[in-house]
């Protein structure tokens, strides 16, 4: 974490003097509170199967602190996989009251992936709320897989066992590399904005695009383009044959209570 960015918040530029008691009482008090922005299906049926979990920060009455302001505060504290307890019980809380959507992803922090009792704690959490495991999908990103690769197999074994889908994060964010798929059995393979920003003026990201979508063809891996911000990409997206879209050209974050039914 940028040792700046703590200094100012020991020193309360942001209103924190205890930064990991700050973050605690946040966890403790439900001063969190979570978004979605739901991913649009390009095939079969049309509608949204699934819409991603988004974390933000209540500070004073009205402000939501964005992500970029406090994730790194919780990862430099090691509270990582707290965070992502909370979401998983929040996400469920409202699964179990009932919602339109689904199916939620939830980003899995490079920390948690070191936590070996989290995909018992998942699948305990969806047993007790009577929700069906395959209800939360967990995101891996790209850049742990490729990091850490020991750690991300175990984990996204682990969580499959529970019941759980797996997305690989980020993919094609660096070089196209099909042979890291094969340790995490990845459900759904979200492709970077790397590569879908470029679809209308790149050749070359348009032949990425397509060998992905032929290799999740024939492995059976869903493919979801990441931030897609304009109709015209979208169109081109459909066209290559991707089967999902996720971005603000599809669908902006919402917060979670307003798909509740």
């Amino acid at each position: 974490m940028d040792e700046k960015f703590l200094a100012q918040a020991d020193a309360g530029l942001v209103g924190w003097k205890d930064p990991a008691a700050r973050l605690k009482a946040a966890l403790e008090n439900n001063e969190l509170t979570l978004f979605c922005q739901p991913i649009r299906a390009l095939a079969g049926a049309p509608g949204y199967p699934m819409a991603e979990a988004l974390v933000r920060l209540r500070e004073e009455e009205t402000a939501l602190l964005p992500p970029g302001e406090f994730l790194p505060v919780f990862e430099h504290y090691g509270m990582m996989p707290q965070l992502d307890r909370w979401v998983v019980r929040t996400i469920l809380r409202h699964l179990r009251k009932g919602s339109r959507m689904p199916r939620y992803t939830i980003n899995v922090a490079s920390q948690t992936l070191d936590d070996p009792a989290f995909p018992g704690f998942v699948a305990t959490e969806t047993r007790t709320n009577g929700v069906a495991a395959a209800a939360l999908a967990f995101e891996l990103d790209e850049a742990d897989l490729l990091g850490k690769p020991q750690a991300t197999a175990r984990f996204a074994a682990a969580i499959r066992a529970a019941g759980c889908p797996v997305l690989l994060d980020g993919f094609g964010r660096r070089a196209v590399s099909f042979a890291p798929l094969k340790s995490v059995r990845a459900d759904f393979i979200k492709v970077d904005g790397a590569i879908t920003r470029k679809l209308l003026t790149s050749e070359i990201a348009v032949n990425k695009l397509k060998a992905i979508v032929r290799v999740g063809e024939t492995l059976g891996i869903g493919v979801v383009g990441e931030f897609i911000e304009e109709e015209a990409v979208l169109v081109r997206l459909k066209a290559l044959g991707a089967g999902y879209a996720q971005g603000f050209g599809v669908y902006r974050p919402h917060p979670v209570d307003s798909l509740a039914t």
